[in-house]
């Protein structure tokens, strides 16, 4: 028998989770940037291959760190609390990228805004996922995931409209305006309720409660909660994650977020020009303007996937999605070896398969990935489970971005696409095996 769902005020929501977005427009912008901006920062500084790769690699590593220290601080300080650290952060990391005299203070200045995306890739999914109500909590999660398209696509456009000049100072120096709205704004929201009854301020909890559902929605919701805390481990240290409670959605959470940097996706972001380069599209304006198709493409596919992930599921998704990026690296791999030249051909089939490889990446993979990390973890472990599988986020991301291009370089187009092919299939025998359905579920009983 389902359980009876409170009634809820959509506007509310709605305002909580544009905010809590605007993080991922600011994740979006400052790893989407760098595609557009490496291409004149590395004729600036003369950087090699390799140091090309570090200057890309340092957000996410950052963004490694940050997660381990914004997971605590969710927990002690609360996750408005984190929310506002971050966009101090950002507004730092903004400011400094633009006015770097060197690559090494560019290199720090990234490192602030991974460190900054840390902090939101772990509050944000788990802040709004404490205010949804079951029936739209895939939704309103996974517009952070729409922002952070959107973030991507505001970057290529900001790229492509400097290209000319090649100011990748300009180019930086954008993302520090979302940045102070996104501060300014965050202090207009309330603190998670769960965050805190957990804290012994129940009646605050109750007073936020009430301001978006009714008095019998509150109590309902209030009683999920209690319910969720009492029969809980209490335990809030980073060990208490390998407990019994909470090992299954470690794994879920960290696996999948892995699986997802291991089949590619950010090496389409961070390096787009440079393998639309690759293809036979020699102009940097044209390879910019190839790489904002291909993010317009994967901003308008995640609103696909917030219409259906609570109508058809997670895992229908999934299964879809998965298999037309394999299809799409698959056949790039196949145009790759077969041409062993660059020609417009190739150009062409590049764009095509790379559109049609974020296309099913966002409307699956995408934003299912930080749903799943919002869902899957008991109460008392939610900051410390997101911050889990950011790090592992963190790790994989700075593996692959850290190695893409000497890895493309020594072993050949189409073996690299091949082998990113292969971790799509790895990707849907864990969605079959290990992923759970959780659409339509109690929040609470999802972890039991």
């Amino acid at each position: 028998m389902q359980a009876e769902q409170p009634a809820v005020r959509g506007a509310f929501l709605l305002r909580v989770s544009f905010i809590a977005g605007l993080g991922g427009i600011l994740y979006g912008f400052d790893v989407g940037i760098i595609a557009a901006a490496l291409l004149f920062v590395r004729n600036t500084f003369a950087l090699s291959t390799h140091m090309q790769e570090i200057v890309v690699s340092v957000v996410p590593a950052g963004t490694m760190m940050g997660a381990i220290v914004g997971g605590v601080l969710s927990d002690r300080l609360g996750r408005r609390a984190t929310l506002l650290w971050s966009g101090v952060i950002f507004i730092v990391g903004s400011i400094l990228a633009p006015l770097s005299p060197t690559v090494g203070i560019l290199i720090v200045a990234r490192s602030l805004l991974g460190f900054a995306i840390g902090f939101t890739s772990v509050t944000a999914p788990v802040y709004v996922s404490e205010l949804s109500p079951p029936q739209s909590r895939g939704t309103l999660i996974g517009l952070y995931q729409f922002a952070l398209t959107f973030g991507i696509v505001f970057a290529n456009l900001v790229g492509y409209w400097f290209a000319s000049e090649e100011s990748w100072r300009l180019m930086f120096a954008i993302g520090a305006l979302p940045a102070a709205i996104f501060l300014v704004l965050v202090f207009t929201v309330p603190e998670s309720p769960r965050w805190l009854f957990i804290n012994k301020r129940e009646k605050e909890a109750e007073q936020v409660l009430l301001s978006y559902t009714d008095a019998h929605g509150a109590q309902l919701l209030l009683d999920d909660i209690h319910k969720a805390t009492t029969t809980g481990s209490s335990r809030e240290n980073w060990r208490a994650l390998l407990s019994p409670a909470a090992r299954r959605g470690l794994i879920i959470a960290v696996g999948f977020v892995v699986l997802q940097q291991l089949c590619g996706i950010n090496t389409v972001i961070y390096y787009g020009p440079q393998i639309f380069g690759l293809a036979g599209i020699d102009s940097n304006q044209h390879a910019i303007l190839a790489t904002l198709l291909v993010s317009v493409m994967n901003m308008l596919a995640t609103v696909i996937a917030l219409f259906l992930v609570d109508r058809i599921g997670r895992k229908p998704l999934l299964y879809w999605g998965i298999g037309g990026m394999l299809g799409s690296l698959l056949l790039l791999a196949f145009t790759f070896g077969r041409h062993a030249g660059v020609t417009h051909a190739t150009g062409v089939i590049a764009v095509v398969c790379l559109v049609a490889y974020i296309t099913c990446f966002a409307a699956s993979m995408g934003p299912i990935a930080w749903i799943l990390v919002g869902e899957v973890f008991p109460l008392r472990l939610r900051s410390r489970g997101a911050a889990a599988a950011t790090i592992g986020y963190g790790i994989s991301n700075t593996l692959v971005s850290l190695s893409f291009l000497t890895v493309i370089h020594r072993i050949g187009n189409a073996l690299t696409f091949g082998i990113l092919g292969f971790f799509c299939v790895a990707t849907l025998l864990f969605t079959y095996f290990i992923i759970p359905e959780t659409k339509g579920r109690e929040l609470e009983s999802i972890s039991t």
